[in-house]
C-alpha cells in the first residue's frame, strides 16, 4: 500500500468512518491472500515451522487469518488519533500469570523490562501499559521513508509512549538507566533481529536469530525480565459498547524470570541463556494464538543465507543445513 496514503489516512483520521476503513483493508489483505503476494508466502513458511502438524488447508485459513489481524492492526494504529480514552482502554485488557502484579505491587518498587513480538496491536499494548502500569519507553525501528517514520513515531508519542529510533548512539544504555528509576516500563519487539548482532534460540522446531536488547537490559539493570504476547479477542456486552468495535486485545504478560541464576555466569552464557528462557514464555503465546503473529519476513534458519552467519555455532549450522536441504528436497 502507497506510503503516502498511509500517511493521509494517519494525518486525516477523523474524516473516515473506522468500520468503512477496516472493510477496505479487509479486502486489501484478502486480496494478498488469494494472489499470494506482499509476503504471504514466507508468513505461511513461518507458520509451518509453528504448526509442524499443520496440512496445507490448515496453513491457508491460519495465514488468512494472519493477514486479515495484520491489516487490521494498520486500521487501528493509522486512526488510533480519532480514538477517545474510553474506546481505547475497552479495547485492550491485561491476562497472563504475571498480571495484575506488574500493574499492582512491581510498579512501585521497580521497573519492568519485556521482551516481546511482532502480534496483535503492540501500539495498543504500549497506551494500556502508559495508563495502567507506568511510563512506557521504547525502540521503534528507523524506515527508509522519513514521513512514514514520523507518523508512526507520532502515533507512539500521542499515546504517551517515549520513543527512541534504532540507530542512535548507546540505546541500551539509556534504556537501562531509565529501569534504574521505579514506574518505568521498557517493552522491546525482539522477535527479529535488525542488528545482525542477535542471540541465536531454538523455537519450535528450528532457529532463530532474536534481539538481545531483552536480556540485556534486564540483566545491566538487575531486573527481573517479563514476556508479553497479545492475541485478539471478541467483545461482548458493554466492552463492546465502549469500544465502538466488535474485537479487542488481550495484552498477556508472563513471567518474571528471575535474573539471579544467570549474575554468575560469562556475560555472553548469560545473555544467550536468559533469552531462551523468554522466548520460550514467548513461543508458547504464539503456539496459542498463531493467526495474530505478524511475521512475514523471513527469521528461521531454513530460509536465511547461511553463508553470512559467520557467527553462528558450528552445531547449529550444521542442523540448519540440514533442515534445509529437507525442505528443498
Amino acid at each position: 500500500m502507497p506510503d503516502r496514503l498511509l500517511i493521509f489516512l494517519a494525518q486525516h483520521a477523523r474524516l473516515v468512518p473506522e468500520r468503512l476503513l477496516r472493510g477496505l483493508f479487509l479486502a486489501a489483505a484478502d486480496l494478498c491472500w488469494l494472489f499470494r503476494i506482499g509476503g504471504v508466502r514466507q508468513l505461511e513458511r513461518n507458520l509451518a515451522h509453528v504448526m509442524p502438524e499443520a496440512d496445507h488447508r490448515v496453513l491457508r485459513l491460519t495465514s488468512r487469518q494472519g493477514m486479515r489481524s495484520y491489516f487490521v492492526y494498520f486500521v487501528e494504529a493509522l486512526t488510533v488519533g480519532a480514538r477517545t480514552q474510553e474506546q481505547l482502554l475497552a479495547r485492550i485488557h491485561g491476562g497472563g500469570n504475571a498480571y495484575p502484579d506488574p500493574a499492582k505491587s512491581d510498579i512501585g518498587l521497580r521497573s519492568l523490562p519485556i521482551g516481546m513480538g511482532h502480534q496483535g496491536n503492540w501500539d495498543y499494548a504500549g497506551f494500556w501499559a502508559c495508563s495502567t502500569v507506568g511510563q512506557v519507553t521504547t525502540v521503534a525501528e528507523r524506515l527508509r521513508d522519513q514521513g512514514m517514520l514520523n507518523t508512526f513515531a507520532d502515533i507512539r508519542r500521542r499515546l504517551g509512549m517515549n520513543i527512541l529510533l534504532t540507530g542512535e548512539p548507546d540505546i541500551t544504555g539509556r534504556l537501562t538507566t531509565l529501569l534504574r528509576d521505579p514506574g518505568q516500563v521498557v517493552p522491546l519487539l525482539a522477535d527479529r533481529d535488525l542488528s545482525r548482532r542477535g542471540v541465536f534460540v531454538k523455537a519450535f522446531d528450528s532457529w532463530i536469530r532474536v534481539a538481545a536488547g531483552p536480556a540485556v537490559i534486564a540483566l545491566d539493570a538487575r531486573l527481573p525480565l517479563y514476556t508479553v504476547n497479545m492475541h485478539r479477542e471478541k467483545l461482548t456486552g458493554e466492552r463492546r459498547r465502549q469500544a465502538k468495535t466488535p474485537y479487542g486485545y488481550v495484552c498477556q504478560v508472563d513471567g518474571p524470570i528471575a535474573i539471579e541464576p544467570y549474575l554468575d555466569m560469562p556475560r555472553k552464557q548469560a545473555i544467550n541463556d536468559l533469552t531462551q528462557a523468554w522466548v520460550d514464555q514467548w513461543a508458547q503465546g504464539i503456539r496459542e494464538h498463531p493467526e495474530d503473529w505478524h511475521m512475514l519476513q523471513p527469521i528461521f534458519l531454513e530460509d536465511l543465507d547461511l553463508s553470512r552467519m559467520h557467527d553462528l555455532p558450528d552445531s547449529i549450522l550444521a542442523q540448519a543445513s540440514k533442515n534445509k536441504g529437507r525442505c528443498q528436497a
